[in-house]
């Protein structure tokens, strides 16, 4: 599932990424063209701005009710069954697109020493470069997540062991 996010929902929007999902946000991007988006790129529209929502006519959209991030995240998934498409870590926050594996050899150059003879797993976004892998706050995150997911009981029933993150913690090399 593709989705826009206005600019009221910045950390909807990073955590639907940190899920897996494809999420484009721009808090700076007019209404107008949230919607002009939404209908060329075949996205739902996520939003607290009932006007917007009334505006985008007979494009997909969702009225976001909470102001917490953790329970605007629940209700997507939750309102549009997303559950099993949930795919933690797999995005670049940055760049929105799919992260691929990377072998701990090919994170050699691009990561500190200490962080490859630490780290379990690498992955690279093809667009930025920048190398994810699990890092200092990853258990933070991971239990946000568990909390959020757990509520429908995917997390508790065995997907965390199929998604192992790829990463957590960012670096960008130059």
């Amino acid at each position: 599932m593709k989705f826009v996010v206005d600019g009221m929902l910045g950390k909807l929007a990073k955590w639907l990424k940190i899920l897996g999902f494809d999420v484009v946000y721009d808090n700076k991007a007019e209404d107008s063209a949230l919607v002009r988006l939404a209908r060329k790129q075949g996205r739902v529209l996520l939003t607290r701005d009932v006007r917007l929502q009334e505006g985008a006519g007979d494009i997909p959209s969702l009225f976001i009710k909470s102001q917490e991030w953790q329970e605007q995240v629940e209700q997507v998934l939750r309102e549009m069954n997303l559950h099993p498409e949930v795919k933690p870590y797999s995005r670049c926050l940055q760049c929105n697109v799919e992260l691929k594996k990377l072998p701990r050899g090919g994170a050699k150059n691009l990561v500190a020493p200490f962080v490859v003879e630490k780290a379990s797993s690498f992955a690279i976004c093809s667009e930025c470069g920048r190398v994810f892998w699990p890092g200092t706050h990853f258990e933070d995150m991971d239990s946000k997540l568990a909390k959020i997911l757990r509520k429908k009981g995917n997390w508790a029933a065995g997907k965390k062991s199929k998604h192992k993150p790829p990463s957590r913690k960012t670096r960008i090399m130059e």
